[in-house]
């Protein structure tokens, strides 16, 4: 059976992100995402790095681009999608943006990739990456996977190959994207939105810093006011 459809109107949706990278400029000054081609075939010439960190704009429809303050937030996951990082409900011959309705739904979904990571590299027990909070208006009709019919392998927590096959079969079909109930923090809900104009004003919140015991992320930490939490 095909899931219902549902309107998600979240005025602080929360994502959380690694600090790494800096916002793109050219995609925070210039608002009109239609200016943006002419533009970059002129960077293109001259400023490689800047291209490199813009990633595959192609990859997102000109019509469905966000532009003005913010924007690379946005336009990130979607135009540096790759195979190498597929999702929940994305392969990564596209991306998706991932938000909570909750902060403790970004936290978990983040600290169990980052846990992962951490596990798969042997790293020493200690205070590793900061990461960024944002804070966004997540206005669509999604796809809903939040009732009881849902089949149960789309939000199995490690095979996510019955959630990409969905995905790839609503974003041609024209959809936007899915809401459903977190699977790492079964309290909250989440939404995968194939496009980046789904959301908008996004605005920094807090920095935070992971901390990793050796097997587990146990703490997280402000990196404002320097308290620390303790997870689970």
């Amino acid at each position: 059976m095909k899931p219902p459809l549902a309107r998600v109107d979240w005025p602080a949706a929360v994502r959380i992100i690694r600090s790494i990278h800096p916002p793109i400029d050219l995609f925070e000054d210039i608002a009109d995402p239609a200016d943006w081609p002419l533009l970059l075939a002129a960077e293109a010439k001259t400023n490689p790095r800047l291209m490199a960190g813009l990633g595959q704009l192609d990859l997102v429809p000109e019509g469905r681009r966000a532009g003005g303050p913010g924007s690379s937030w946005l336009m990130a996951p979607f135009t540096h999608a790759s195979p190498d990082r597929p999702g929940r409900f994305h392969d990564g011959s596209f991306g998706a943006l991932y938000a909570g309705n909750r902060f403790e739904v970004a936290l978990f979904e983040t600290i169990h990739h980052h846990g992962r990571f951490m596990a798969a590299t042997g790293e020493a027990p200690g205070w590793t990456s900061q990461f960024r909070e944002l804070v966004m208006v997540v206005g669509a009709r999604l796809t809903d996977l939040r009732g009881p019919g849902t089949d149960p392998a789309l939000l199995d927590p490690d095979d996510h190959a019955p959630g990409q096959a969905l995905a790839r079969t609503l974003r041609a079909g024209g959809g936007n994207g899915l809401v459903y109930p977190s699977v790492r923090w079964p309290a909250g809900q989440a939404v995968a939105l194939f496009y980046p104009d789904l959301a908008r004003q996004p605005v920094q919140g807090r920095h935070l810093d992971y901390h990793w015991d050796g097997e587990r992320v146990d703490l997280y930490r402000d990196a404002g006011s320097g308290q620390v939490v303790r997870i689970g």
